[in-house]
């Protein structure tokens, strides 16, 4: 009995050694990715934040009708309690602000499923895709200028309810806003050569 191909036992070892690291790595485009994962959970979180955001519009609508006699918050500045009372106005600021920021969040979550899709479907370079991006990157602006505008406003017409941002509270979310905006151009220039490669076959 003669020995046994060394070469042919090494090519099928490393076929099949190949392909259990290739069926190990996750994938992060098509179905059953890492993306039709994220996909799900953008679902789920799409949902609940619809439900607390349409809570949090009809408890504004409400607020228009509840009779607010006789009615004081408790303001404290860190060292001591003060009581003001609570005026319709303040009321309605108050909610309508925390349901502006959740229904910020509401579209910015209805772009990134639309996204997600798109790389669940394993096609992500579509014009729509940078659109969606850029509505991403102005919402995110507009929700993190009123955040600010809102807290130095509360801040100098009631004392103590909340501290102002400053400038470093907003370096975050400035970076977080440059880069949807780079991943954008980044998804344009991706439909540009696609649909140049279209053309050319």
């Amino acid at each position: 009995m003669g020995l046994p191909d060394m070469a042919s036992f090494g090519n099928r070892a490393s076929r099949l050694t190949g392909g259990t690291l290739h069926k190990a790595y996750l994938r992060t485009l098509g179905p059953g990715s890492v993306s039709s994962l994220l996909k799900i959970a953008l679902d789920v979180a799409y949902v609940l934040l619809a439900l607390i955001t349409g809570v949090l519009l009809l408890l504004w609508v409400a607020s228009i009708f509840i009779p607010l006699d006789n009615i004081n918050v408790t303001v404290s500045d860190g060292s001591d309690g003060r009581q003001m009372p609570l005026t319709r106005p303040l009321l309605l600021f108050g909610v309508g602000a925390v349901t502006a920021y959740f229904g910020g969040f509401l579209v910015i979550l209805r772009g990134l499923r639309k996204i997600f899709r798109t790389l669940t479907l394993g096609d992500p370079f579509q014009p729509d895709n940078v659109r969606r991006l850029r509505q991403i990157g102005l919402i995110l602006a507009i929700v993190t200028g009123g955040v600010w505008a809102a807290q130095a406003a509360v801040s100098r017409l009631a004392p103590g309810v909340m501290e102002p941002q400053g400038v470093s509270d907003l370096l975050t979310p400035v970076f977080s806003i440059l880069v949807v905006f780079v991943l954008a151009e980044v998804f344009r220039e991706g439909a540009r050569l696609r649909r140049e490669s279209e053309l050319t076959i």
